[in-house]
């Protein structure tokens, strides 16, 4: 890829599709099943996540995430899925956030799932069907992510996609409140 190639834009589809998944952009139309989703699935996900604002299951907060991401996947430095089953029911989201163009080609990846979803094949198979889109179509190099040690279920699903493990950071993210240290996990085209 030459230097000027490495500054453009993909041409970024909105939707994938594959082992019976649909990958798609949020839309303004998702916000029922994402709000009761993530309402259902709250004590699943907190521990997990940074802490979330008071108003953010509401139509307002999720217009501006909306808004919020088409900005960034314009500006081409997140692309966020929520994750389809039968096409049309909402079992979660992966997203690449950070993207970095130039010599890097990196960008980190991002996942949740609904607590009813957990444990049953969803997540590995949305990560398998986002990896080759994000080598190819988004012309990445490199994915990394980061998970809390203790978060076995996360780091198994991060082995099983072919993550190999780099490091860790103390102190890295603030998940729940409270400044957590994470392990380091990438992996790179063609590995």
């Amino acid at each position: 890829m030459g230097l000027l190639e490495s500054f453009r834009k993909p041409v970024e589809p909105r939707s994938i599709f594959g082992s019976g998944l649909m990958l798609r952009f949020p839309a303004m139309e998702d916000y029922a099943a994402w709000a009761q989703l993530r309402e259902q699935s709250r004590g699943f996900l907190e521990p997990w996540e940074p802490v979330w604002p008071a108003d953010d299951l509401t139509l307002a907060a999720y217009r501006f995430r909306i808004r919020r991401y088409r900005d960034l996947a314009a500006d081409d430095t997140c692309y966020p899925y929520f994750i389809f089953a039968d096409g049309r029911r909402l079992l979660g989201a992966v997203t690449l956030t950070n993207v970095r163009r130039g010599v890097a080609q990196t960008a980190t990846l991002g996942y949740w799932i609904g607590e009813a979803h957990a444990r049953q094949g969803y997540m590995n198979r949305a990560i398998a069907l986002l990896l080759p889109h994000a080598f190819t179509a988004l012309s990445l190099h490199r994915l990394e992510a980061a998970c809390l040690p203790r978060n076995q279920a996360s780091i198994a699903l991060l082995q099983r996609a072919g993550f190999e493990r780099e490091g860790f950071a103390k102190s890295y993210l603030q998940i729940a409140g409270r400044w957590e240290d994470h392990l380091l996990f990438a992996k790179v085209a063609g590995s």
